[in-house]
């Protein structure tokens, strides 16, 4: 008896079905497409944005 296999998810950007060279792409293309958006900042988690110095978020050369 053999494992059960994971659904196939389709391609996040074309929704056509992914290739497993790609995962979880169907093509070089998409997966660039996805890089670039990435790359690009199209792809932002929501939230409030931090005030400078907030969260230890300092850069060494503004210290003392």
């Amino acid at each position: 008896m053999t494992a059960p296999q994971p659904p196939v998810r389709p391609c996040p950007i074309c929704a056509k079905p992914a290739d497993a060279i790609y995962a979880p792409f169907c093509s070089k293309r998409c997966a660039d497409v996805d890089l670039q958006r990435w790359l690009s900042g199209a792809y932002v988690i929501p939230g409030e944005p931090e005030e400078e110095g907030e969260a230890g978020l300092q850069r060494p050369e503004d210290e003392g």
